[in-house]
Order: C-alpha cells, then sequence, then structure tokens
C-alpha cells in the first residue's frame, strides 16, 4: 500500500516540474515566438493548487478484498464454449461443471440380509438420495430358509464414492463391484446450441406470423412454428434427463447372506456282540404224516385229471366234434370212387 502512495506523489511532482519547464521554455525563447509568429497570450491567472485527499488505508484494503473476491468465482468457472445461432451472432455458454453419469453394481456377502436393508435404507436417507426400486426373495440351504435382496438406488453425484464405501462397510466381503461413467457435457453444450437456435427460430417465425396477411400464409407460419416448438420440447425434455441423470447416481446392491455352517450328525451304530448264535435242531421224523402227505397229493393229482377229463367231455367235445364231422363227410364225400360197370360176354 505504501508503495502505491509514494507512486502517486512522485507522479504528481513529476507533473508540475514538467509543466514549469515548459513555462520557462516559452519565455526564454522569444526569438523562437518571432520566426514562427507565435502571439504571445496575455498570462491567466494561476488556478489554485488542489490538494490530493489524503490516503486512507482502510479503504484501499477493502476495496482490494472486494476485488479478491469477486476474482475468486470467475477463476473456479468451467471452460466456455462459443456457439453460433442461425443469425450469425456468437453467443457464449459458460460450462460450469462437467455432467458425469455415474452407475454401480455391488454383490455384498452380508451377516444377515434384514438387517443389510435396513442400514442400506438408512445410508440412503443420510446421504439425501432415494430407492427406485427393491426385491426380496427366499432360498432353501438344506433346511435353512436364507433371504436374498436387490436394491436399487439414486444418491447425489458428489456422494456417489462416499456411498460405496458405507455400503462395503455392511458387507463382510465384497464379492463383486463394477462402477463406470459417461461424461456427457458435450452433448449438453450441443442440446443448448440447438435450443438457442430454435428459439431465436421461433421468435422470428412469430414475427413473420403477426405479418402474415392471409389465412393460408398464417396457417403455413402456424404449422412451422409448431413443428418448431415440438423440437425445443424435446430438446428440453432430453437436457432435464442428462441434468437428473448426472445429478444423482444409480448404485445397485445385491445382498446374499453368510451360509450356515452345517454339523452331520452321528448315525447310531450296533456293537457288535460275542454271544454265539443258536443252532437249529431237527425236527422228529414223523412217517404217519409223511404217508399222509403223499396220500393228498396224488388225490389232489387225480381230481385235476379227472376235472380235465370233464372239461374236455362236456365242453370241448361239443364244440369241436360237430365241425369235425362236417368236415369228415365232405373229404369222405369228394373222395368217393365210382363203381365200375359190370362186364359181359356177347354172343
Amino acid at each position: 500500500m505504501k508503495s502505491r502512495s509514494i507512486l502517486f506523489t512522485l507522479l504528481v511532482i513529476g507533473m508540475f516540474v514538467f509543466t514549469a519547464c515548459g513555462g520557462a521554455a516559452a519565455t526564454e525563447s522569444p526569438a523562437y515566438a518571432e520566426q514562427y509568429g507565435v502571439v504571445e497570450m496575455p498570462a491567466a491567472t494561476e488556478a489554485p493548487a488542489i490538494e490530493a485527499p489524503p490516503f486512507d488505508e482502510s479503504a484501499q484494503k477493502s476495496a482490494d478484498q472486494a476485488a479478491d473476491e469477486f476474482a475468486i468465482p470467475m477463476a473456479t468457472q468451467g471452460p466456455a464454449f462459443e456457439i453460433s445461432n442461425q443469425s450469425g451472432e456468437n453467443i457464449v455458454v459458460q460450462n460450469t461443471n462437467r455432467k458425469i453419469i455415474k452407475n454401480a453394481d455391488v454383490r455384498l456377502l452380508v451377516k444377515t440380509t434384514e438387517d443389510a436393508i435396513n442400514r442400506t435404507t438408512q445410508i440412503v436417507s443420510d446421504l439425501g438420495g432415494y430407492i427406485i426400486s427393491s426385491r426380496v426373495w427366499y432360498q432353501d440351504y438344506f433346511g435353512n430358509n436364507l433371504m436374498y435382496a436387490t436394491v436399487t438406488m439414486g444418491v447425489p453425484v458428489d456422494e456417489f464414492e462416499h456411498a460405496l464405501n458405507r455400503l462395503r462397510d455392511l458387507s463382510i466381503r465384497v464379492l463383486d463391484e463394477n462402477a463406470s461413467g459417461e461424461d456427457v457435457t458435450d452433448q449438453y453444450v450441443d442440446l443448448q446450441s440447438q435450443l438457442t437456435n430454435l428459439e431465436a427460430t421461433r421468435a422470428r417465425i412469430q414475427e413473420f406470423l403477426q405479418d402474415a396477411k392471409t389465412v393460408d400464409e398464417a396457417l403455413r407460419i402456424n404449422q412451422e412454428l409448431a413443428n418448431i416448438e415440438s423440437q425445443i420440447e424435446q430438446i428440453k425434455g432430453r437436457m432435464n434427463y442428462l441434468n437428473d441423470r448426472s445429478a444423482f447416481s444409480t448404485i445397485t446392491v445385491n445382498f446374499e447372506p453368510e451360509l450356515p455352517i452345517l454339523t452331520p450328525t452321528p448315525t447310531p451304530t450296533i456293537a457288535p456282540t460275542s454271544t454265539p448264535r443258536p443252532t437249529a435242531t431237527l425236527a422228529p421224523w414223523k412217517p404217519g404224516e409223511s404217508f399222509g402227505d403223499a396220500q393228498r397229493s396224488v388225490t389232489i393229482a387225480y381230481r385235476g385229471i379227472f376235472e380235465f377229463l370233464i372239461w374236455i367231455l362236456v365242453v370241448v367235445l361239443p364244440i369241436l366234434l360237430p365241425p369235425v364231422l362236417i368236415l369228415w363227410a365232405l373229404w369222405k364225400l369228394l373222395n368217393r370212387k365210382p363203381n365200375k360197370p359190370s362186364g359181359g360176354t356177347q354172343s
């Protein structure tokens, strides 16, 4: 600050010295005035000297701070893009930040799925996000009904890495993780350029509509205006989509419970005994019982034979005998030999 005040004082002194030297040179060279026909003007009254105001160091400090505060946001702004509309005017679009769409897919092994879901909901609430979708199902594992779940959430893009770190802390082990990002800044800037051009075109078409002289001309201009407005709405919708997708990142978490340790159940075994097996004793021989068994067997055999003969005489012969007799008679009739005539002697 002192250097600035000293510099200002030196400049003021230099100006006064230069003015004084110039006046002295003019008075000391009358020959120069006579040679070039310089008419000497009457001396003007001397103006009162203007004193510089006293230097206020506090005011200068405040001005410097204001300049620094003004320079900070200008330095933090992003690169500017210059575009041209259809009328040839250059328009500068200031890009304040990059637009990046981030996605992640994580598979976590957790102690209990229900507790992991509750803590995930709390994480989303703490980070200012929201739950997009969730799914819960159960699978049987050797008699144990295990709970599985999938949760899809949206979190602010600035909290993307923080959310992943907190989700990793919920798990026993991270089984799989896949994160990706897509920079859509160029697309957004192109859409801004198209939107500016279309809005300028719409303004000119509206002017043409006001100057239309016939109904047909007004209808044609109105149809063109409707087409332009439709394109403007489509571009605005695409820009809103890119804004929303770049403002909130999508994270899909799959929770898998820890499988319980199965313990085999022991099977009871029969201990071998050293007691001897009992030996079979032979029954005493009884010839009378053996004779009776043989007699009953012979009776059953003869009874079966007689029953078979009865079936043949009563059932089979009446059915088969008439056809057999008819066939035999026909055979005999066909094979009968003719009688030979008796030969006599003629006298």
